[in-house]
C-alpha cells in the first residue's frame, strides 16, 4: 500500500461543493498528528478548521490560499510513513510513491480568488483564452511579425501567415487615415490667408501698448484693413479664451472609469445570503406589521435580574426578553412556527430559534435547537455563546441548519425597525428596533418612557392577517410587562 495518501475536500454538510482556503495551518515537511487542524476553509456558510484524517509529514499542497476548490478534489498529501526512509526513485527520476500530478478535470475546479486590483477575465486588460489579454478588437497584439509595406512598383514581399481574424481586425483607419482638411490660418485682416495684416502705424502701436494681437483681428476699414476702433474694441471685449482653459479641469475631474471601482467577488457567506434572499423574497408573499411597544417595565425587570447574586456573571440585554416572549408567544400561537411545503403545511413543535448575526464574511443565521425547552438562564447562556462564537468566524454549517423562526436586532445600529426578509423555509421574523427614551402618555399623563418598535414579516401563505396581529400584539404585550404576562400565560 502506498505510503502516500492524498486527502481530498470533504463535504462539510448540507450539500455543499466547493469552498475557499482561507489558510493552511500546516506547511511542506510539518509532521502532524491524526485529528490535528490543517487547514481553514470557507464554505458558503462558515469559516471551518478540517482535521487530518492521517498522521506522518506533509508532502506537498496542492493548491495556494485564497483558491476555491470543489468539493473530492485533492488538496493536500501526507507521507504516512516517513520514518520508514526515503521513498526509492523510479527510473524516470521521480519518488515511485510520489503523489501523482492533480487531473486537469480537477485542476480545472480550482477557480482562484483574483488579486486585489486584477482585472477579471474576460474584461478589457484582463487574461484571455491562448494566455493573451482581452483588449479591444482591432487594437490588440499582432501575432505576426511586423513588415514594410512594398513599394509601389517594387517587388512584393513575401506573405506571411494571416493572423488571427479576431485579434487582426482590418487596421485601415490606423494605416490609411482618410484625408484630414488643413486647418484654417487666422484671419490677417485682409481678406488673405497668410499675407501681411493691413494696420497704419499708430494702430499697430495702440494694439502693442494694449496687447493686442492684430492676426486674430478682422479688420473694418478699406480693404480689410483694421483700424483703432477695431483694436479698442478687441481691449475692451471679454477675453473669449478663459472658459475654454476652465473647463479644461472640469472635464477632466468629472470622468468616471474603473480606476475609481472596486469590484467584489461574490462567494462564500455573502453569495448563499444573496441566493437564500432572492429566494425567498421572490417566493413566500411578504407582509410587515409594525408596533410601538413601551418597554420602560421590562428594562426596569432587566436591572433587578442582574442585580440578582445567580446573574451577575451572566449577559443579560433586551435581546433576552425580546428572544422569551418569541417563544412564549409561539406556544400561543404555533401556527406562526411553520413552513410551508407546497401540498401541505409542516407545523414544527420545537423551536430552532435564529439570531441573526453581522459578521465580517457577511450576514449569517445561527439557530439555538429547541430554544423553547430552555429555561431564561439557559436561553441566556445559548445566546452569548451563539454570538461569540459568530463574531470568531467558527459558526458550524450544523448551528446555521435546521431554523425555525428569526430574530434580527436591528437596533444595535441604532435603528427604529425595519422590514426583514424570511429566511427560505421559516414563515415569521422579527425585527427588534432600538430602544430610546421618548415622551409617552401613561396613566393619564406624558412622561419620558423606554420604547421600541417591532417589525414582523411573514409569509402571507402561511400566516393571515389576523394570526399576525395577534403573535405580534402577545409579543408587545410581554415586553410591556412580563411578570404580568409569565404569571398569566404559565
Amino acid at each position: 500500500m502506498s505510503r502516500i495518501k492524498e486527502f481530498n475536500l470533504p463535504d462539510l454538510g448540507e450539500g455543499l461543493t466547493e469552498g475557499e482556503i482561507l489558510a493552511w495551518l500546516v506547511k511542506v515537511g510539518d509532521v502532524i498528528e491524526l485529528n490535528q487542524p490543517i487547514v481553514e476553509v470557507e464554505t458558503a456558510k462558515a469559516a471551518v478548521e478540517i482535521p487530518a484524517k492521517w498522521a506522518g509529514q506533509v508532502r506537498a499542497i496542492f493548491h495556494p490560499e485564497g483558491s476555491t476548490v470543489e468539493v473530492g478534489t485533492p488538496i493536500i498529501s501526507i507521507d504516512t510513513d516517513p520514518g520508514a526512509g526515503p521513498i526509492e526513485e523510479s527510473t524516470t527520476g521521480a519518488p515511485a510513491d510520489a503523489l501523482p500530478t492533480p487531473s486537469a478535470a480537477s485542476l480545472a475546479a480550482v477557480e482562484v480568488a483574483p488579486a486585489e486590483g486584477a482585472v477579471e477575465p474576460g474584461l478589457i486588460g484582463g487574461p484571455a483564452p491562448g494566455g493573451r489579454t482581452a483588449v479591444l478588437v482591432g487594437y490588440g497584439p499582432r501575432t505576426t511579425a511586423a513588415k514594410r509595406r512594398p513599394r509601389k512598383g517594387g517587388v512584393p514581399a513575401q506573405a506571411s501567415a494571416p493572423a488571427a481574424p479576431v485579434v487582426q481586425a482590418p487596421a485601415a483607419p490606423v494605416a490609411a487615415p482618410a484625408p484630414v482638411a488643413p486647418a484654417p490660418a487666422p484671419s490677417n485682416g485682409n481678406g488673405r490667408v497668410g499675407g501681411p495684416v493691413l494696420a497704419k502705424p499708430p494702430v499697430r502701436k495702440l494694439a502693442k501698448d494694449l496687447g493686442v494681437d492684430l492676426g486674430a483681428l478682422t479688420g473694418s476699414g478699406p480693404l480689410g484693413s483694421i483700424t483703432r476702433e477695431d483694436v479698442q474694441r478687441a481691449a475692451t471685449a471679454p477675453a473669449a479664451a478663459e472658459p475654454l482653459t476652465v473647463a479644461a479641469p472640469t472635464a477632466v475631474a468629472a470622468s468616471f472609469g474603473a480606476d475609481r471601482e472596486q469590484r467584489i467577488p461574490v462567494k462564500g457567506v455573502r453569495r448563499l445570503t444573496a441566493e437564500n434572499m432572492s429566494r425567498s423574497a421572490f417566493t413566500a408573499p411578504h407582509v410587515t406589521e409594525f408596533l410601538t411597544v413601551d418597554v420602560t417595565r421590562a428594562m426596569k425587570a432587566l436591572d433587578r435580574l442582574r442585580g440578582r447574586r445567580e446573574w451577575r456573571d451572566v449577559r443579560v440585554s433586551p435581546l433576552l426578553l425580546v428572544a422569551k416572549a418569541v417563544l412564549l408567544a409561539v406556544k400561543r400561537h404555533p401556527m406562526v412556527n411553520s413552513t410551508w411545503a407546497g401540498d401541505e403545511i409542516v407545523v414544527k413543535d420545537y423551536v430552532n430559534l435564529g439570531i441573526a448575526a453581522a459578521t465580517e464574511r457577511g450576514l449569517i443565521v445561527p439557530n439555538i435547537k429547541d430554544a423553547g425547552r430552555l429555561s431564561l438562564r439557559e436561553l441566556a447562556d445559548a445566546m452569548t455563546d451563539l454570538v461569540q462564537t459568530a463574531k470568531t468566524g467558527k459558526t458550524s454549517p450544523a448551528d446555521m441548519s435546521g431554523g425555525t423562526l428569526t430574530i434580527t436586532n436591528v437596533g444595535v445600529f441604532g435603528v427604529d425597525t425595519g422590514t426583514p426578509i424570511l429566511p427560505p423555509g421559516e414563515s415569521a421574523i422579527l425585527a427588534f428596533g432600538a430602544v430610546r427614551e421618548m415622551p409617552w402618555v401613561h396613566k393619564g399623563k406624558v412622561k419620558p418612557r423606554q420604547v421600541t418598535t417591532l417589525g414582523l414579516s411573514f409569509d402571507h401563505r402561511i400566516i393571515d392577517g389576523e394570526l399576525g396581529s395577534k403573535f405580534l400584539r402577545d409579543i408587545g404585550d410581554f415586553l410591556s410587562d412580563p411578570e404580568a404576562a409569565l404569571l398569566a400565560w404559565t
